[in-house]
């Protein structure tokens, strides 16, 4: 039933195209990416061996604009190969996107059904991209935006089945959604400053039977870009309560890079997030929630959104643009704890990160990328595996994104 509603939605898609002041774009996605795991997402063991596999994502996504109006359907199967029987039957296709998009009197608009949320450097809302299947959320948007200023409302309530006494039971991690976003760009300077305030409920638990905890979150982003420089900056606080635990618990972050040449950039940064004290009752570790946080602490994905202890890294990288089709990064991770553990030292290891980006052809990339992780005692306590054991990972993938524009008058 879902394959014959797809497929009238696009046949309409393209017989409205051609008959008004249209446009309808197909974009095709192929990733493909091989992984060798000996110690990515959750460090290794003596002894243990490492884990290859193969994943992909396949998407077809259709854009429809005309004048002030814009849809978008996008669908995706993404799995690992072997998940799929050799004569499968029931596809595991999902739609990842689904929205419509109106703009009032040129500055305002209105946008619902399934979409990504990404903000700033995606610290707190990102779309997580690098996941195959990535992060989408079922939400209204409302909004003014000019070449100056840009303001968005949030908003969503998620719901399983109908359920009485507003029990949630949903697959979504929270139960509603309220947030603020006001970005603005300086006119005379190379300036920009985002203000975030966010609420998030979540069932109280099975005690609760329809009650909800509320969770806030503020913080500002700051980027300043003169000339060659490119620095940033970023604040966050969390008050409230999760299902169970009530929160106080901060995170900040600052960088410079510099370009040499737009073939070479280099930056250092700092990144802390706070950390459970063992002598406080409340919840202390800050939580980016539905952040893309493949980009900020170690390609190797060993932290995630929170951490009890919590976190800091030090960090640094190089960029180079070798050639027109070519492009290298070297990343640096110093990784500590914020809370002291015992009498652990706070240091969790040192990680290394290459990647290097090669455009084949047009709509063709391919990537190489290798990881090494030198961890300590300490990482041992907190993410498990051991020290002693060499934590490495090297991936490649492919990534094939071809569109096409049709347009008509």
């Amino acid at each position: 039933m879902k394959r014959h509603l797809l497929t009238a939605a696009i046949a309409l898609m393209a017989i409205t195209a051609t008959a008004q002041d249209n446009d309808l774009s197909i974009e095709a996605q192929l990733r493909t990416r091989g992984e060798h795991n000996n110690g990515a997402l959750t460090p290794r063991t003596e002894g243990s061996q490492a884990a290859n596999y193969i994943s992909d994502r396949a998407r077809l996504s259709f854009d429809f604009k005309r004048n002030d109006l814009q849809l978008r359907a996008s669908v995706q199967h993404a799995g690992m190969w072997g998940d799929d029987d050799i004569r499968k039957t029931n596809g595991k296709a999902t739609v990842s996107e689904a929205w419509a998009k109106m703009v009032f009197a040129d500055h305002f608009f209105a946008q619902i059904g399934r979409q990504e949320l990404s903000y700033d450097d995606e610290r707190i809302l990102g779309e997580q991209d690098w996941d195959m299947t990535s992060f989408s959320h079922d939400a209204l948007r409302l909004g003014y935006e000019d070449h100056q200023h840009r303001l968005h409302l949030i908003l969503a309530m998620n719901q399983k089945q109908a359920n009485r006494g507003d029990y949630y039971d949903g697959a979504m991690p929270y139960k509603n959604m309220a947030g603020l976003w006001y970005h603005y760009k300086a006119e005379t300077m190379p300036l920009g400053v985002s203000l975030l305030a966010l609420n998030l409920g979540f069932e109280r638990g099975n005690e609760g039977h329809g009650r909800t905890n509320n969770l806030q979150t503020f913080g500002t982003d700051i980027t300043f870009q003169p000339s060659a420089w490119d620095v940033h900056a970023a604040f966050y606080y969390q008050m409230g309560k999760t299902a169970i635990r009530k929160v106080q618990a901060y995170m900040a972050s600052g960088s410079v890079g510099y370009s040499f040449a737009p073939e070479l950039k280099v930056s250092a940064g700092y990144d802390y997030m706070s950390g459970n004290d063992t002598g406080k009752q409340d919840w202390n570790a800050f939580n980016a929630l539905y952040g893309s946080y493949h980009n900020f602490f170690g390609a190797m994905d060993i932290f995630g959104n929170t951490l009890s202890l919590g976190l800091q890294d030090i960090k640094g990288s190089v960029a180079s643009q070798i050639c027109d089709r070519l492009h290298l990064a070297l990343n640096y991770h110093y990784l500590m704890t914020a809370q002291q553990l015992g009498n652990y030292q706070k240091s969790l290891g040192h990680e290394l990160d290459a990647q290097l980006t090669a455009k084949i052809k047009e709509d063709v990339t391919l990537t190489l990328g290798y990881s090494a992780m030198l961890n300590t005692e300490t990482m041992d306590q907190v993410a498990g595996g051991s020290h002693k054991a060499w934590q490495d990972w090297a991936w490649i993938q492919l990534n094939i994104s071809p569109s096409a524009l049709f347009l008509s008058k």
